[in-house]
């Protein structure tokens, strides 16, 4: 190595030369010479001028070096530089042997990367679960950007109601100095197509309250409608007034005026007759009325015991159905959930039963397919335990039987165990010969 051009590199690099840094490391090495330390530090200088491919190529020279080590962050360099120069599939392949290195400290930066680079190919699920990836690392000490791409993943995919909560949980992870208009925006544009209007009409408002952010034509159209949704509802709602007499029965008369046709405001003797009532009338009035209120009262009691009657009977209903294995949702359902969580890339933990392990749920992530059609062939049940057999049919063809060991979590059901069932050598045999 040419320790002068290498120290002269050095401080040119320190010194944000970065001209000057790609001339003396570009020297630095002789023919046939790999230094970790000076392609890393080329690598670097050559993506601050924007010579991304270049960039790349210094990078991977630096991968030739075996003792310098950090191949994580190497391999994450050359992914963005990849990413930088339109080559989103060799991107892909760098960011992901990133992050399968253990001893990378911050992966989070490969799985940022990695998303964009699935965004570019077209592949929005993957992308969502690479940022989701980023979001639930430890080292991301802010991973409010995190979540909000995974929550415009979700928008992608028309899942409005999980962008609404990866909106809400960003807006929670926002550091001080960041701002929060775009995301309160995004959460907006969210409840819109969640049909939330009310609180898409409050986001739309955090997102304009200081004066800085200014709303993009998509965002203040959805704001508007959503503002001229909310008014029309306030509109069809009865005032107060029209409640008190809707609850006391008169409708959409006026008890003053019963028949529409006097236009005063106390009913005249003409049109109601209320004048020319005399006593005996009204005695007799009020002995049919208590006389019907009798009767109403026997009838609400016969109501009120045959209501009891069938409120037991549906108890002892439930708790049959309970003790035979039965519960809301049902194991089948919660089989179906589990897989369709594997391969939309969101959390499995929800549907594992209660304290179980990251490791054993990382060991049921990899027995699961990625995108698989779910057939459940069957399912023995107790009051605490149950088991469902069912077969996966691979999108890439090809089957696989599984069977999911459950226990009772209140009425329902939570996972507690994933077994695959290989099929024998023999059957493989025939299949392959088939």
């Amino acid at each position: 190595m040419n320790q002068q051009a290498y120290e002269a590199g050095r401080h040119a690099y320190q010194s944000s030369d970065w001209v000057g840094a790609v001339t003396f490391l570009s020297g630095a090495l002789g023919q046939g010479e790999v230094s970790g330390e000076v392609s890393h530090l080329l690598g670097n200088a050559y993506m601050k001028l924007g010579q991304y491919d270049a960039a790349a190529r210094a990078y991977e020279s630096a991968l030739a070096d075996a003792s310098y080590g950090k191949r994580g962050a190497l391999q994450c360099n050359r992914g963005r530089a990849l990413l930088a120069a339109s080559r989103p599939q060799d991107a892909v392949q760098a960011l992901t042997d990133a992050v399968s290195d253990e001893k990378y400290a911050t992966p989070y930066k490969a799985y940022m990367a990695l998303g964009s680079a699935y965004e570019q190919l077209g592949d929005i699920r993957r992308a969502g679960m690479a940022y989701r990836s980023a979001a639930i690392d430890e080292a991301n000490t802010a991973p409010s950007v995190a979540l909000s791409n995974l929550g415009s993943c979700f928008m992608r995919l028309g899942r409005a109601v999980d962008a609404v909560e990866a909106y809400r949980t960003a807006l929670d992870f926002t550091t001080p100095l960041e701002s929060q208009n775009k995301i309160w925006c995004d959460l907006g544009l969210a409840y819109v197509a969640a049909n939330r209007m009310g609180e898409a009409v409050d986001a739309f408002a955090h997102a304009t309250a200081d004066g800085t952010y200014q709303l993009s034509p998509e965002a203040q159209a959805s704001y508007d409608a959503a503002r001229k949704a909310m008014a029309a509802l306030a509109e069809r709602r009865p005032s107060e007034t029209d409640a008190l007499l809707a609850a006391a029965g008169y409708g959409s008369y006026d008890p003053l005026d019963p028949t529409g046709e006097s236009g005063e405001l106390m009913p005249s003797p003409e049109d109601t007759g209320f004048f020319s009532v005399n006593e005996e009338d009204l005695m007799e009035a009020d002995k049919k009325e208590r006389k019907v209120r009798r009767k109403h009262r026997h009838t609400g009691l016969k109501v009120f015991i045959v209501i009891l009657v069938l409120l037991l009977a549906v108890v002892g209903a439930g708790v049959f159905a309970y003790v035979r294995g039965y519960g809301w949702p049902t194991q089948e359902t919660v089989a179906e959930r589990l897989f369709n969580a594997k391969a939309d890339g969101v959390d499995i933990a929800e549907y594992m039963v209660e304290g179980t392990s990251e490791d054993v749920i990382e060991q049921t992530l990899d027995v699961l397919p990625t995108d698989a059609t779910i057939q459940v062939n069957g399912c023995d049940r107790s009051m605490t335990e149950s088991t469902v057999h069912l077969t996966a049919t691979l999108s890439a063809g090809g089957e696989m039987d599984y069977t999911l060991t459950m226990r009772r979590d209140g009425v329902g059901w939570k996972v507690s165990e994933v077994t695959p069932e290989y099929r024998s050598q023999d059957q493989a045999g025939t299949t392959s010969n088939d």
